[in-house]
């Protein structure tokens, strides 16, 4: 976008506190679900998939349990897809298992309108009937559009229009760390 730029504010999170909300927040299913009986993780991409595994693998190593994990791209599913492109990427959904009558644990990044976890719920639906959908997020930015609200949260960051939180995930970004940035230059309407 012409005339906008990122500046880095502040760190947010560093490895090990990213690695200590997972941990918190798999304690915290456990304890909501009185166990992981029928329980599913799904990843809603890009960032939202390791931090899937990274909660799975959290809950596993708690109860001793294998938890299974699925990969979603809710591209299709976007009420903005007309703005993001002609030709969008469309990545692969890969959720090996039946979600009907599991608890499936819905991961993502970060929460800010709530138009991503609608149109993962949207993309869910049509694969099954789950029990019951919670969500957990590593951060909520606040600013919701939608009446959506995260079951777990790793950080509550409350922030202005103009800030993004970025998350980088060794994965995806070759480093592990949360950070607030702020826009500069003009915004644009529209």
């Amino acid at each position: 976008m012409a005339g906008r730029n990122l500046a880095e504010k502040a760190q947010l999170m560093d490895a090990n506190d990213i690695r200590r909300a997972i941990v918190r927040i798999a304690h915290e299913v456990i304890e909501r679900n009185q166990g992981v009986s029928d329980l599913a993780v799904v990843g809603i991409r890009t960032r939202g998939v390791p931090l899937a595994r990274r909660l799975a693998d959290a809950i596993r190593s708690i109860e001793s349990t294998p938890v299974p994990v699925g990969v979603l791209d809710i591209t299709l599913y976007r009420d903005d897809l007309t703005t993001i492109g002609v030709h969008p990427v469309v990545h692969k959904t890969e959720v090996p298992f039946d979600i009907t009558d599991k608890v499936v644990v819905l991961v993502d990044d970060v929460i800010y309108t709530g138009r991503t976890v609608r149109a993962a719920l949207d993309a869910l639906m049509d694969m099954g009937r789950p029990r019951l959908i919670q969500l957990a997020v590593l951060v909520d930015r606040g600013h919701r559009e939608l009446p959506i609200r995260p079951d777990f949260v790793g950080k509550n960051v409350p922030t202005s229009k103009r800030e993004v939180i970025s998350v980088r995930l060794q994965e995806s970004d070759g480093e592990e760390r949360v950070v607030i940035q702020e826009l500069t230059g003009e915004l644009e309407s529209g």
